[in-house]
């Protein structure tokens, strides 16, 4: 009898390891990617050879992100619509920029988390990477406002901003616009998030609970790696309502790239980036689900169903890293005054 127990319990074993191992597989073969558990191997993903990742410009583009002096008014900052203690959003439908302008277009404020690994920038694809992604809000009217050759003058009348771009590329350096916001973006390249989603895939069977892994088999079977794939679960270019109409479509005048191509957000820490979809009309993550069944599936996807993928994404709320909130070098007398006309 013992002998039979023992030989039940291994079985059991065996099939549970052998069961965790395809699903596993299964989520690889669909697409999805683990953010590496190794830093060599994430660097290689993150990092540029022509402008490497070093300690003084991640500490420099940490203080120009917090900085509200890069924006017209210098009272917006990047971290104004990106707050990284939200999620790396701003928890509202469409963002409020200069002389409290809603987006004409009432676009959503998507997260910069994980953004390093986005095939695109910008809802509409427009930015290939970061570094020319962080040159469009601070110029943009409706955002920060404020035009190149301000944002160059208010950090070169700061001595201790010029000392520090000399550490940090070389005493020859030209502080100029295309370097400062290219700083910001090394800066933004950091802020990746692993969770217990990536542990998973990369072989630790335990890392999910039973339901957790339940909600992701069910993900991948219900279609959403058709757009939500890779390392980010998302980031890329996907036609939009392919199944039927969004029902907000008519809030905003957004419609994609000149294909009627929209960037996929990515799923990562989307439970802290409430509201969804490009204009922000959905507030629960449920409801959003079932949302994308009906306009890019051509599905129902039931009460159930739904709670089993909210589940599972709630996996991907991942380890943040420790931002301290930077002391900002200070203005001299001939830095340009803040302007809010």
């Amino acid at each position: 009898m013992k002998l039979v127990v023992s030989l039940t319990v291994c079985v059991l074993g065996t099939s549970s390891i052998l069961a965790n191992s395809s699903l596993i597989e299964k989520a690889k073969s669909s697409g999805l990617e683990a953010i590496p558990s190794s830093k060599i191997e994430l660097m290689k993903l993150i990092d540029d050879k022509k402008d490497p990742i070093t300690k003084d410009k991640v500490e420099l583009g940490k203080k120009l992100y917090f900085d509200p002096r890069i924006s017209k008014s210098g009272i917006i900052s990047c971290n104004t619509c990106h707050n990284l203690g939200l999620g790396g959003a701003d928890g509202i439908s469409a963002a409020i920029g200069h002389a409290w302008t809603v987006n004409p277009h009432h676009l959503n404020s998507p997260t910069v988390y994980n953004s390093v690994f986005f095939k695109v920038q910008f809802w509409d694809g427009r930015s290939p990477h970061l570094a020319d992604q962080a040159q469009g809000p601070v110029q943009a009217g409706p955002e920060m406002a404020a035009p190149a050759s301000l944002v160059e003058q208010r950090i070169n009348s700061i001595p201790q901003y010029v000392n520090e771009f000399q550490i940090a590329y070389g005493k020859d350096v030209k502080v100029d616009f295309a370097k400062i916001t290219a700083t910001i973006a090394t800066f933004e390249k950091t802020l990746v998030t692993p969770s217990k989603y990536d542990e998973f895939l990369n072989g630790n069977d335990k890392a999910l609970s039973k339901e957790e892994k339940e909600g992701l088999n069910t993900f991948i079977d219900k279609g959403c790696i058709a757009c939500h794939t890779g390392i980010a679960l998302g980031g890329t270019m996907q036609p939009f309502q392919v199944a039927a109409k969004y029902k907000f479509m008519n809030v905003g005048d957004f419609k994609g790239n000149a294909q009627g191509m929209v960037k996929t957000p990515t799923l990562r820490n989307i439970t802290e980036t409430a509201p969804y979809f490009h204009n922000g009309q959905i507030w629960s993550l449920t409801d959003a689900i079932k949302e994308m069944g009906s306009v890019q599936l051509g599905i129902a996807i039931s009460d159930d169903e739904a709670n089993k993928i909210l589940t599972f994404l709630k996996t991907l709320k991942g380890e943040k890293p420790v931002i301290t909130y930077p002391q900002l070098p200070e203005s001299t007398i001939d830095t340009a005054r803040p302007d809010f006309n």
